[in-house]
């Protein structure tokens, strides 16, 4: 979480000082749209490679906890900076989709967001264990992708759709955290000599309850791909899961 912060504020200060964070219209000049997308495209490059780097290290725990093991920090780390290049790679991968996926958008905002929405969709699914077939099986960015396609198609069959999300349980879970954001605007519209002062405090407790809320749905996201994954490859559900659970995680469309 620090370093996705310490990434997008290394990014966005210099371009809204620059007043450069707008896209490029059509008949902007080449030179303008070169910098704008690359620009992007880095930006892709290091957020998917910090998510990519650390989810790693969760899927590594992870497995070795479903195989009967006792995994530490120490173990999650050390098997991420074995595979660092394999994580650059599959980062360079998602950010090269991102980006193509951002461009195909701009180009019509109606159409091309719908387009983009289903690409988007598709990617999301085809390369759902990817990142399990990088740590588990110490495969490259490619043979990762083919894995993830294969094992899917496999056990699932062939047109695939999510069928599980953390959405509506993290829904529910973040109504605390709107709760404190909205005192926070009730007490401030009281007025008074604190008031801009209350807003600060309920508001910052709001926005660090969600990103500690999100942290948690990422690493309980990163799990349940790693027990998706040993699943599918090995047909039997891992220590702490239930074949039909991981079963009804995915069904056709």
């Amino acid at each position: 979480g620090i370093s996705c912060l310490l990434v997008l504020a290394s990014f966005a200060i210099p371009i809204v000082m620059s007043e450069s964070w707008r896209p490029p219209a059509g008949e902007a000049e080449t030179v303008n749209q070169v910098v704008y997308y690359g620009t992007l495209f880095l930006f892709y490059f290091c957020n998917y490679f910090v998510i990519t780097f650390f989810n790693s290290a969760i899927v590594a725990c992870a497995a070795i906890r479903m195989s009967g093991g006792d995994p530490t920090i120490k173990d999650g780390m050390k098997a991420v900076f074995s595979r660092v290049h394999l994580i650059a790679g599959w980062a360079l991968v998602s950010a090269t989709v991102g980006l193509i996926l951002r461009m195909i958008e701009g180009r019509n905002r109606g159409v091309g967001r719908f387009v983009a929405g289903l690409l988007g969709m598709a990617w999301t699914v085809v390369s759902f264990l990817v990142v399990p077939a990088l740590v588990i099986d110490n495969k490259g960015p490619v043979e990762a992708f083919k894995e993830s396609t294969r094992l899917l198609k496999r056990t699932w069959g062939e047109q695939l759709v999510s069928n599980f999300s953390f959405g509506i349980i993290f829904f529910l879970l973040g109504l605390p955290g709107l709760a404190l954001i909205f005192l926070g605007f009730a007490l401030s519209a009281k007025g008074g000599a604190n008031a801009g002062m209350m807003l600060g405090v309920f508001a910052s407790l709001g926005v660090l309850y969600f990103l500690i809320l999100s942290l948690v749905q990422s690493a309980l996201h990163a799990i349940f791909q790693a027990a998706l994954y040993m699943y599918a490859r090995d047909g039997a559900a891992p220590q702490g899961f239930e074949s039909g659970v991981l079963d009804g995680a995915m069904s056709q469309r």
